[in-house]
Formats: C-alpha cells, sequence, structure tokens
C-alpha cells in the first residue's frame, strides 16, 4: 500500500515521504480500515509518539496522521461492535502508524460507525477536533448553561467546534483569533469577539471557562480573567500560571466511541459543522505540513473517491 512516511527525526518536514509499505495486520480487537480520508495535525513530528512505541523503542518508518474515515475490510481476533463494510470513523493510536495511508490497523473501541449520509471528507474533519472541544468544555471545564468562556482560536478545528458546542449548550461565548476570523466566530455562535493582534485580551472581563489552543503569553494572562471557582483548560502545556481561586488543566484528548457517536448525530442534524478548508490528494500530503499561506479550516487528506476509487 501507498503512505506518507517520516524516517528521520532531524529532518523535520522534509523528511515525509509517499513510500509503499506492507499491508498493515489487524492485531487482537484490531481492524483494518480502508483510508478515504484522514486528518493530522502539523505539530505531529515534534511528538515523542510519532517516533517511539509505548516501550520507547524505535518505530519509524512512521505514518503520521490520527484522524481517519473509512470502510473496515478486515476483523482482528476477539474484535467486536463492528462488521466488515461497514463505515467507519475515528482515532488512530498515537504509538501505532497513522491514516495518512491506504489502509490502516485500529483498535475498534476508538472508532464509531459512519453515517451513509456524512462525507468521509466531513468525518476526518470530526474526531480530534470534536473530542477535544467537549473534552476540555464540558468533562474538564465542566460548563454549564449562563456561564461566560473564553475561547482561544476560536476560528480553528478545535475553536470552532468549540464555539458551536458551547453557543449550544446556553453558554456565553467570546472568542479569540485575527480580525479575519472574526465573521466566521459570530457565525459559529460567538456572542462577542476580540482580535489577539489589535484588541486588549483584559476587554474579554471575567469569565467561568477559559479554553486555550495557543499556549505561551496568551494562555498566562489568561489566568486572571477566570473568575473564582472557574476553570482554565489548555491543550498546549500546563500552565505556569494558576487562576486565583480556579483550577487550570492541561489535558490531551482521548477516544470514546459514544462521543463520536453523538458528535455525529449533531452533524447530521446541522447542529455542528466542521470547518473543512483544503482538501488535497494524499501525495500532496508532506506539503500541507509545512506553514505555508495560512487558510481557514482543516486540511484534509482525501486518499479515496466518494465510490472508493483509489485516487491517484
Amino acid at each position: 500500500m501507498r503512505a506518507i512516511t517520516v524516517r528521520d527525526r532531524e529532518a523535520g518536514i522534509s523528511g515525509l515521504a509517499l513510500e509503499d509499505l506492507p499491508h498493515p495486520h489487524a492485531a487482537e480487537n484490531d481492524v483494518i480500515v480502508r483510508v478515504h480520508a484522514a486528518g493530522f495535525t502539523r505539530g505531529e513530528l515534534d511528538w515523542p509518539a510519532t517516533w517511539t512505541d509505548r516501550a520507547g523503542r524505535d518505530r519509524t518508518p512512521s505514518v503520521p496522521g490520527h484522524e481517519v474515515s473509512g470502510v473496515v475490510t478486515e476483523l482482528g481476533y476477539g474484535t467486536t461492535g463492528l462488521t466488515v463494510g461497514q463505515r467507519v470513523f475515528g482515532l488512530t493510536d498515537w504509538t501505532r502508524d497513522g491514516s495518512l495511508a491506504e489502509y490502516v490497523a485500529v483498535e475498534a473501541r476508538n472508532l464509531a460507525p459512519l453515517p451513509a449520509d456524512i462525507d468521509h471528507t466531513v468525518a476526518a474533519a470530526l474526531p480530534i477536533s470534536g473530542l477535544t472541544a467537549w473534552q476540555g468544555l464540558f468533562d474538564h471545564a465542566r460548563l454549564i448553561t449562563g456561564q461566560t468562556v473564553l475561547i482561544h482560536g476560536a476560528a480553528g478545528g478545535v475553536g470552532s467546534i468549540a464555539v458551536q458546542l458551547a453557543h449550544e449548550a446556553g453558554a456565553r461565548v467570546v472568542g479569540t483569533g485575527r480580525s479575519a476570523d472574526r465573521d466566521t466566530v459570530l457565525d459559529l455562535g460567538g456572542h462577542a469577539f476580540l482580535d489577539l493582534e489589535n484588541d486588549r485580551l483584559e476587554d474579554a472581563g471575567q469569565v467561568d471557562v477559559v479554553f486555550d489552543v495557543i499556549g505561551g503569553d496568551i494562555l498566562d494572562r489568561s489566568a486572571s480573567l477566570v473568575r473564582a471557582g472557574g476553570t482554565l483548560v489548555t491543550i498546549v502545556m500546563p500552565p505556569k500560571v494558576q487562576p486565583k481561586d480556579g483550577r487550570a488543566v492541561f489535558f490531551v484528548v482521548e477516544p470514546d466511541r459514544a462521543r463520536l457517536t453523538d458528535l455525529a448525530a449533531r452533524l447530521r442534524d446541522g447542529r455542528l459543522k466542521p470547518v473543512v478548508g483544503t482538501v488535497l490528494p494524499l501525495a500532496e500530503a508532506p506539503a500541507a505540513f509545512g506553514p505555508g499561506k495560512r487558510t481557514p479550516g482543516r486540511t484534509i487528506i482525501r486518499v479515496r473517491e466518494a465510490d472508493g476509487r483509489q485516487l491517484q
């Protein structure tokens, strides 16, 4: 099969290449997914798990990409809950080969059924962003109706989903980003917007929850905005500054089949819309990791046409 690989950590993005790899093996409780579309995170080449397995052993050449949408082609021993031929989407394991390939082995519990009327390209934009947004807002920050949440990077993959979920939950949503993001954030359900390049962050006032995807100085300054009993949640790094009389939480997203199923239902009902930007074929995936021109929405790699035909 064809896959995007990395072999040399020092080479960075320039070390990404399209090559032929053996077809993956379905271990116990695994399924093999024929990939139709895949999502990735640009910072993956800096993650230790991209280069080593759970035991710390080198696992190169490794395949990046941890969001997948496709069709089950094979079941491993003991696998239950999914069937061959079923459309699925979800997360691949951090320490195993990922989704930028024609086939990928995934633990069945990390996947959810994908309704027939949801396009694979849209589904591939949902697992990390959707689960991260939900877990940050509700599992960790315990956001409830009537509270105010400040969402940094509100037009990005995670932020845009967080804005929609928080709005539907009845929270007042203040989004941040660049000036060009204002209309996007307000259209998604934001009640107010702060341009981080021109507005004062402190003008957001006191909030119950800060959801951070930026880190650095923005993360540090946000701690003072959290009112007593509130929560600062970040996915970037453990916070160095704690809110006074509040909590600070750093977390890494976890797979959750039930929540993926719920997110898919929201998408079908029109209550949730992942922002998909550029869609590229597998061969062009290495270029997509570069900084390049900033474009709105997630970049998704489409491996197959809607009818299952392999893209060249």
